[in-house]
């Protein structure tokens, strides 16, 4: 079976999300480490345009978005699930809106200036300045909370995720689902990579308790891998698409063969081209050649992204 790589780097909340959703359904991966801020040449190799973290290859298929991912890992090892029967719906919705709300007033929180300085401590001012920009340029036209409202949001959504664990180790039952991975992973950047921050989680000590068990998972069986490998191995394949809903569902008007662009909704709206081969009811699949990478099928979610056909010149 082909290699799963994951496309990370350590600081990053959304691949610690990954990095533990491997580890809870036992599967070994490979870790490729990624630049935080670009210039990311190996990255666009791979996905021709996205450069969010992390994103997931296997073979020449290309994975964007870890909602996408975690998909793709159910597919990969349906057990332990990450979408218990009873609450399937539930649990999607609720990880939709951790991904999003929860974390962006926890980032707001998080890195005001007390936990920017703290974040930055040592780090040379060029490239602290570097990451600002970046984030800047990634976060364009978006609506972004102010500090007071940021920390009056983040105390209110931390009651609601004690509330939720009356009774019970998890959010949704006596074991985690993709809820819980989702909202793990801003509190962990808030505990763990700016802990001057942390002092927000103590009024709940239930969610500490909660974090304790998450943290608890690990990253599971990790093998160090190079970029250069992970693309050298991607001109070599031919792909593992583990995605098993291939039916066609036009939304658009634009039919398989187009060539199309897709991009994220707001954040990180940088755009990836190529020829449309697959448009399901839960994602888009494009084909793109690089020079290095060779044929890459990249894939997102159609929940958060836009499908464009691209006008003759």
């Amino acid at each position: 079976m082909t290699d799963i790589i994951l496309h990370h780097y350590p600081t990053s909340p959304f691949s610690e999300k990954i990095r533990l959703v491997l580890s809870y359904k036992q599967l070994a991966w490979k870790s490729v480490i990624i630049p935080s801020v670009s210039p990311k040449p190996d990255v666009l190799a791979l996905t021709g345009g996205y450069r969010k973290t992390p994103f997931l290859q296997i073979g020449s298929d290309v994975y964007c978005d870890t909602a996408l991912i975690c998909d793709v890992l159910e597919h990969r090892q349906p057990e332990p699930t990450l979408y218990p029967a009873p609450h399937k719906g539930l649990a999607r919705v609720l990880a939709q809106w951790a991904d999003s709300t929860l974390f962006w007033a926890a980032m707001a929180y998080t890195l005001q200036p007390k936990g920017a300085a703290a974040l930055f401590e040592g780090v040379p001012p060029e490239a602290a300045k570097a990451f600002g920009a970046d984030r800047a340029a990634m976060s364009a036209g978006m609506t972004r909370l102010r500090p007071g409202d940021a920390s009056a949001a983040y105390k209110s959504y931390l009651r609601r995720i004690a509330n939720m664990l009356h009774g019970q180790d998890f959010l949704l039952g006596n074991a985690p689902c993709v809820a819980d991975f989702a909202a793990y992973h801003p509190l962990w950047f808030t505990r763990k990579v700016v802990p001057v921050m942390a002092g927000i989680l103590d009024a709940t000590p239930v969610v500490l308790a909660w974090m304790d068990r998450m943290a608890a998972l690990g990253h599971g069986r990790m093998e160090k891998f190079s970029a250069a490998e992970s693309i050298a191995l991607c001109s070599a394949s031919t792909g593992a698409t583990a995605l098993k809903d291939s039916m066609f569902e036009d939304e658009h008007g634009i039919p398989l063969g187009s060539r199309v662009t897709v991009a994220a909704e707001s954040f990180g709206t940088d755009v990836t081209e190529g020829e449309l081969i697959a448009a399901t009811r839960t994602h888009y699949s494009l084909r793109r050649v690089d020079a290095r990478a060779g044929t890459v099928q990249v894939h997102f979610p159609r929940i958060g992204y836009v499908l464009k056909a691209v006008l003759p010149a």
